[in-house]
């Protein structure tokens, strides 16, 4: 579970201060995704940032399961993003020289020592992750070798190398067509719910919300809870 309890972000402008996340309150449970969405500029990256732990808010406490991340030290801070957070980023940034297996692969060494797999597990992992984002047979493509759907399925089968109990999505299909988006999204749902990761997913995507289990709209860096009649 992830809960995001009064969260204020800011940032200087001058001599001013801009408010990006203003007191927002959200929890997303296991097996479920949580949608933000807002117009541009509505504080949705910045509230994914902190719930990402990549930027310690002003107020409030961002809680991963039992663990409020804004008490922890920076390093113990990348620890618990390291174990327990899983990021799907708006652009796949994979690495140009890597085959999706090793795009997987070489997330393992990044996880916690504790947890490392030994070479061949790694390589079983990263199997069946690509089986389930349905990539099995391009294991051993680059990132130049595949469309721009398939290289977002190994971002997100990437983001769960690691099986995070987190897993934040931030605006997965705004490089894709219609098509290609729906099922990134239908995909993400159907991750959540077999692995019961706690999804934040980010989207400008209107046509996307109602396959989700609960919607936050963000405007001005303040939220409200989106009701199904509502979408």
């Amino acid at each position: 579970m992830i809960r995001l309890d009064d969260v204020t972000l800011t940032f200087p402008d001058g001599d001013a201060q801009v408010t990006a996340v203003d007191h927002v309150s959200l929890t997303a449970r296991p097996a479920t995704v949580t949608g933000i969405t807002g117009p541009s500029g509505s504080g949705k990256s910045s509230l994914l940032a902190v719930a990402a732990t990549l930027i310690r808010p002003d107020s409030g406490r961002v809680l991963v399961d039992d663990v409020d991340a804004t008490a922890l030290r920076p390093e113990e801070a990348t620890a618990l993003r390291r174990e327990s957070i899983g990021i799907v980023f708006q652009q796949p940034n994979l690495l140009p020289s890597l085959t999706a297996h090793d795009q997987l692969a070489v997330m393992n060494e990044l996880g916690p020592g504790r947890r490392r797999r030994t070479r061949a597990a790694t390589g079983r992992r990263a199997d069946e992750l690509l089986d389930a984002v349905g990539l099995g047979d391009h294991r051993d493509r680059r990132p130049h070798q595949l469309s721009g759907g398939q290289r977002q399925r190994v971002n997100i089968a990437r983001a769960l190398m690691n099986e995070p109990r987190v897993l934040l999505v931030d605006e997965p299909t705004s490089a894709l067509d219609q098509e290609n988006g729906a099922r990134i999204i239908d995909l993400v749902l159907e991750l959540t719910g077999r692995m019961e990761t706690a999804t934040l997913l980010v989207t400008h995507d209107l046509g996307y919300l109602p396959r989700l289990h609960e919607v936050v709209r963000l405007v001005d860096g303040r939220s409200s809870v989106v009701h199904a009649g509502d979408l």
